[in-house]
Parts: structure tokens; sequence; C-alpha cells
């Protein structure tokens, strides 16, 4: 435990627990809407944000959560407007943010490749006070967001139509939950980088999908997996100097690997059970589906 002893540590681990929060209670809903990948597209589109900071010499992170976020609403409006060719527009904006970083940041007095690493796979060591205060304020957005409205989001995550009949405002939640997503990403870029943010957004959730179906318990169980490999990939790269991002993306992919194992011999044994417990002759039970057993838990 002897690296508590040091300041850059002690500022990591508190990013680290941030991060392993926020982006598994904001990937759950972008799982859900089929937009796993929606994370990597805002990471590079982030990177135009990061060089932008140095080039006029303002707080990269702030800088790239705004840049972020109206990235977010273009990708939003392509995808209601865009129809056919909204996939090249995505492209176009996503390899646009990222050659816009580069080019900013080798414009900027103080910025170089090296600034720009720290940023697209994780630094411990730059992780500085004024980040940690951003990524605080930005983190209790993102909890205010998925825990307050996770009844909204879980309606229009599941079934937009449906949602839209029961007068929820469809479209403004969409963009709050990419506007959610946007700030997630600058919160995660200090500990894991902006390339492989996405991985931690959805990975968890995939792994904690294997041990249960309904939302409240996925929930947790993501957030619960993504806490652990972020204080976990934190302290293993102290130790081992390796870089921390890809540290705590190989945990998360191990844990749902590990899940993976073992959710299958238990899926088994319930299904023995239930068989076994079921008196001879009696018709076989209506089954709830998935979905309407999520929507119950959380109120919808």
């Amino acid at each position: 435990m002897d690296f508590l002893n040091y300041a850059f540590m002690q500022r990591a681990l508190l990013a680290a627990v941030l991060v392993g929060v926020t982006a598994p209670a904001v990937g759950i809903y972008l799982v859900m809407r089929r937009q796993a990948l929606m994370g990597d597209g805002i990471g590079h589109v982030a990177m135009t944000g990061v060089g932008l900071g140095f080039l006029l010499n303002t707080s990269p992170v702030w800088m790239a959560t705004g840049v972020s976020v109206l990235g977010a609403i273009l990708m939003e409006l392509i995808r209601w407007y865009g129809k056919t060719r909204g996939d090249i527009a995505l492209a176009m904006l996503f390899y646009g943010g990222m050659a816009g970083g580069v080019m900013f940041i080798n414009l900027a007095p103080t910025g170089s490749n090296a600034n720009l690493t720290s940023y697209l796979f994780g630094s411990l060591s730059t992780v500085s006070r004024s980040d940690v205060t951003a990524i605080c304020l930005l983190a209790a957005f993102v909890v205010v967001v998925t825990l307050g409205l996770r009844r909204q989001l879980f309606a229009v995550s599941q079934d937009e139509e449906f949602a839209r009949v029961t007068g929820l405002p469809v479209r403004a939640l969409n963009l709050l939950t990419a506007v959610t997503a946007a700030v997630t990403v600058t919160v995660a870029m200090r500990v894991v980088g902006l390339l492989l943010v996405s991985a931690l957004m959805v990975v968890p959730v995939a792994a904690a999908q294997q041990l249960s179906r309904s939302f409240t318990a996925t929930f947790v169980i993501a957030v619960a997996i993504g806490v652990s490999v972020t204080i976990g990939g934190t302290v293993t790269s102290y130790y081992q100097n390796v870089p921390p991002g890809a540290t705590i993306v190989l945990l998360t992919i191990g844990a749902f690997i590990a899940l993976t194992a073992l959710a299958a011999p238990l899926a088994r044994r319930r299904a023995r059970a239930a068989a076994a417990a079921r008196p001879a002759g009696d018709p076989v039970e209506c089954v709830i589906p998935a979905t309407r057993e999520a929507a119950d838990e959380v109120g919808v």
C-alpha cells in the first residue's frame, strides 16, 4: 500500500474509481440502444478538444468536454436526419476529430505528440489537481443523470415508439444520453484514454449480463466490475510500469471471459432445478420476457 503515499497515485485512484462508476452507468443505456461504439466515436471527436486546449492554453479536459458534447449532439442529429448518407457523415466527423486533434496540438507552442499520447491511452502521473476537480464535477453530472432519470432513459433505450406514446420527450432524452456519454468520455480519458474508453463503457455491461438479465442487477454488477478493474489496473500499472488504459481494458475483458465461463454451468443448473421442481403433468407456465422483467424493476 506504499503507493498511497504519493499524491499522484491518490489522484489517479480517485479518478479511476469515478471512471469505474460512470463508464458502465452510461454504457448500459448505449448497449440497450445498440450504440456500443458511440463512445469510440466521441473519443475521436474529443481529440480535437484536447488539441484546442493546448493551442488556446486552456484546460484540455474542459475543452474536450465542450467539443465532445457538440460532437455527440451532431451524432444524434445525423442519426435523425442522415438517412442513407448518415454513416458517411459520421465517418467524416470521427476522422475529422482525430485529424483536428493532431493538427491543433502540433500547432500549439507547448504541445507535442507526447502530450496527445497521454490522453489517447491514459497516464497516471499526469492526472493533476485541476483534472481531478473537473473529473469530480463531470462524474457527479453523469451519476445524477443515469440514476435520477433511469426510468425515462430505460424506456427510451428499450423502445422509442412506446416511450413516445407514453408522452416522454424522446428526442430530448436521446440528446441527454448522447451528452452524458460525451461527458463520460472526458471523465475517463486521463485514466483509460480516449481510444480505449469505449471498452470500459460496454464490456462491464456485457459481463454483467452473463449473470443477470434484470436492469437493476446488471447495472450494479457492471459498476462493481468497472470499479474493480479500474482500481486493479491502476495499481498494476504502478507496480509493473505498464500503460494503465491497456491494463484496465485487458482486466475488463478477462472479467468478461471469467463470468461467461461461470454463467453457462449456473444457467444449466438453474434450468435443471426448475424442471425438477415443477410437478409432473402441470402445463409449462408462460415466461415473462426479460425486457418486461427489467422494466418492472425500474418501475417503467
